[in-house]
């Protein structure tokens, strides 16, 4: 039997902790789905200067990797709950820093496993290296 692995986030600029997180989650299971956040989301989440790539380029590249086999796309929390409804995943994976949180839509997973945030890997770090650099 197929296992279904299930993450999701903004990954507006993929970086190693991206990859290590979606890694992990290919080393649980057979398949991997990632919902991304739409653009309009991403803008009410993260700020009006986000996202810098569009949820088409961003779907483009992870469905690029090897790690990912299917890419859907969100725009609400009940539009992300219906993604996992649909998924049907043995496991979502979320970054650790959802321990202890409501998970939408892991309720309809078997299992929620937690991954370590990389500490030295965030999309918002990134952005403000590169303007600092100037």
């Amino acid at each position: 039997m197929t296992k279904k692995v299930f993450v999701n986030g903004t990954f507006d600029i993929l970086h190693r902790g991206h990859l290590e997180l979606l890694e992990y989650a290919k080393s649980q299971g057979d398949v991997v789905v990632v919902a991304i956040d739409g653009d309009e989301r991403v803008k009410e989440k993260k700020g009006p200067t986000r996202p810098i790539n569009t949820a088409e380029d961003r779907a483009y590249m992870l469905s690029s990797l090897k790690t990912v086999d299917h890419v859907l796309l969100f725009n609400s929390d009940l539009e992300l709950e219906n993604c996992v409804k649909v998924t049907n995943p043995d496991i979502m994976v979320v970054g650790s820093d959802w321990e202890g949180k409501s998970v939408i839509g892991s309720m309809f997973s078997t299992e929620v496993h937690f991954f370590p945030r990389l500490e030295d890997y965030a999309t918002s770090k990134t952005i403000q290296s590169i303007i600092d650099r100037g």
